[in-house]
């Protein structure tokens, strides 16, 4: 089999995700899936994207299959009867709430007609070997006796999801145990490890990795390893995405440092007409009568309930537990709904009449309050733990989503955490993999290749260890009446408690916010580029703009992140642009310029023009990272910058000699 292949371990959204990525970049990948395929329906299972994430996933699964999610016109925070907090949202920048059925849905259904995508079922990982040109994984079929006894579902492997059940009912209707959660942080100490690629054939036409013949183990092949076998696959790099309870992290020694049950919610999704249409909640200390009463409360707070809609008339509802408190019975969850439904429809604290519901779990249960029927579709419990991986880099192995961090806590943005794991390190993959192969480009050499791929845990485990951090501390403040511990909170001390929360929750802010790269070692040097202000910094996640490309189509800025599969965008702020024919200022001004420059690159970059950019003035160009961070600001088309910008992240530096254009000296 080639050793041209990236292996993914895992399939749940962040695995999907990351192989769908690598074939926008002409990168083949084989992706393990320790399950039948089969996709799992939980609606109680849901995660929240951020728009700029939520625009990715799109991108992907374009044009062969979509994900529904629901947008939301309004986040309202309520204590009692109250409106403390409210905050407008747009179709810009509202966040899209899925169910995490089918986001994996849609990216199955997407991956299914991708040619340089591969997913192999009922395969257990149970062995990693790493060499200075590749890395072979041994998998088990799912159940056969391996060394270690029958091998079965670990926890976790499809990525958990945010708000997964535990403790809580099935769609069988059943009780099951167990734990999700979120990250741990923390300094890791680094090495580089080995870089580069193997043997490599041209992207496109690149031989998918297929099983040798049993008995046999060479470079390319496997062999028998005793009772009912198991088959040996090899690539160049290998991605573990296998969830919370990762094998990949195992069998590297990886420590998974944190702290366990941080927060506990019960969860219930139904389908029902709650007064806040198309709006999302927080409401605090509705009353005695909603669901456990004062003693349901943490801190003093009496009781808080989360209500999120979801796609077709449902609603996810999370109630604020004890961190380690009793388990929940099904008819405590239905007291639960039942008391705060009636609070919200009737106004009454502990009124709940009509039907009583006899039940609880995934079966599709009829209920009813006064004032309003609903159907309760599914119900669990889930304990967001705080966890961060030592290393996420192990030579030519990574670790990414729920296997190198658990950040389930004040929001449930985890799932969205993974995916920014699979745009951060997609891109720089198919690079040292593109670089090996010789096709763009000058060779760089181990060195720059090792600055590259050490850049992944650099950027994304010190990006989430700073959210775990602030989550940590501002915890105390949120929970309890905290306006002593407001100063410690770094940025936090003009916010309140609950407009933190609503940070969390709506994905910015302090407890929130995408991360800015800006301790990245993939800027370049201060004397090799010239720099301008505008409203995005270094390292930070670019604006969506309105953009032309050169052949006049329209779109978005963060729709061409993915959609292009450039390994670098250059944007070009042109006012007058927009209501002009792109024919007539294709060949105008400084276009012809830039154009050249931007063809001479040592990557596939594409050039996209725009109207305008906040705080850019006009011809300021902006190099831009295919996971949509900003490079740098340029005044003008330099090319000697532009190539300054594209060596430094590819981890190089810039070679002497390079042209100059008009005004470089």
């Amino acid at each position: 089999m080639s050793e041209s292949e990236i292996v993914i371990v895992g399939a749940g959204p962040t695995g999907l995700a990351l192989s769908l990525a690598l074939a926008r970049f002409g990168v083949p990948s084989l992706v393990l899936d320790n399950t039948d395929g089969d996709v799992t329906v939980r609606a109680a299972r849901s995660c929240v994207l951020r728009p700029d994430t939520a625009s990715w996933v799109g991108a992907l699964t374009a044009p062969h299959a979509s994900v529904p999610a629901a947008g939301w016109t309004r986040w309202s925070t309520r204590r009692r009867r109250q409106l403390v907090h409210e905050v407008e949202l747009t179709d810009e920048t509202t966040p899209l709430h899925v169910e995490q059925h089918a986001l994996e849905r849609g990216l199955r259904d997407a991956l299914a007609r991708e040619r340089l995508a591969h997913v192999v079922t009922r395969s257990h990982v149970d062995i990693i070997e790493q060499d200075a040109t590749g890395v072979t994984a041994h998998t088990r079929p799912r159940g056969s006796a391996g060394p270690g006894g029958p091998v079965g579902t670990a926890a976790g492997e499809d990525d958990g999801g945010d708000g997964a059940a535990v403790n809580g009912t099935g769609t069988d209707g059943g009780y099951r145990s167990g734990t999700y959660g979120t990250g741990a942080y923390g300094s890791a100490a680094h090495g580089s490890g080995m870089s580069g690629s193997g043997a490599h054939g041209s992207g496109a036409d690149a031989a998918r990795a297929v099983p040798a013949v049993a008995g046999e183990r060479g470079r390319t092949g496997a062999r028998n390893t005793g009772g009912r076998g198991g088959t040996w696959w090899r690539g160049s790099y290998l991605v573990g995405c296998d969830g919370a309870r990762s094998t990949v992290r195992k069998l590297l020694g990886v420590r998974f440092a944190g702290r366990t049950a941080v927060e506990r919610h019960a969860v219930a999704a139904l389908r029902a007409e709650l007064p806040w249409d198309e709006q999302a909640l927080l409401h605090r200390e509705l009353g005695a009568g909603s669901g456990a009463g004062r003693k349901g409360g943490v801190g003093g707070v009496q009781t808080e309930v989360t209500a999120r809609p979801l796609p077709d008339g449902m609603w996810r509802l999370d109630w604020l537990l004890p961190p380690r408190g009793e388990l929940v019975t099904p008819e405590a969850l239905l007291e639960r709904i039942h008391a705060t439904l009636g609070h919200w429809y009737e106004g009454d604290e502990g009124s709940h009449g009509g039907d009583r519901a006899g039940g609880a779990g995934g079966g599709g249960v009829d209920g009813g309050v006064d004032g309003g029927a609903y159907e309760l579709l599914d119900t669990g419990v889930y304990t967001a733990h705080q966890r961060l991986a030592r290393r996420w880099r192990v030579e030519r192995t990574f670790l990414a989503g729920d296997a190198a961090h658990l950040v389930g806590a004040l929001g449930v943005q985890s799932v969205d955490e993974g995916l920014r794991d699979a745009a951060n390190l997609a891109w720089k993959l198919a690079l040292a993999w593109h670089e090996a192969n010789g096709v763009r480009g000058p060779r760089v050499d181990r060195d720059a290749l090792d600055v590259l791929l050490d850049s992944y845990e650099s950027e994304r485990r010190g990006a989430v260890g700073a959210r775990l951090r602030a989550v940590d501390q501002a915890l105390p403040l949120v929970r309890r009446d905290g306006s002593g511990l407001r100063s410690l909170l770094p940025g936090g001390g003009a916010r309140t408690p609950l407009e933190l929360l609503t940070d969390g929750h709506l994905g910015r802010g302090l407890l929130g916010a995408p991360a800015a790269y800006r301790r990245t070692p993939l800027t370049p040097a201060r004397d090799a580029v010239e720099t301008i202000p505008v409203d995005t910094p270094s390292g930070a996640p670019v604006e969506d703009v309105p953009v032309i490309a050169l052949d006049g189509e329209r779109g978005r800025l963060r729709g061409q992140l993915c959609a292009s599969g450039a390994e670098l965008l250059v944007l070009l702020v042109a006012p007058g642009t927009a209501v002009w024919d792109s024919r007539h200022w294709l060949s105008a001004g400084m276009m012809p310029e830039l154009a050249a420059a931007v063809d001479s690159l040592p990557l596939n970059a594409t050039l996209l023009v725009t109207e305008n950019y906040p705080g850019a003035a006009p011809h300021t160009v902006l190099v831009i990272r295919p996971d949509g961070h900003l490079v740098a600001a340029l005044p003008g088309p330099r090319s000697a910058h532009l190539h300054a910008c594209a060596h430094a992240i590819r981890g190089g530096t810039l070679p002497q000699n390079l042209p100059a254009t008009r005004g470089e000296g």
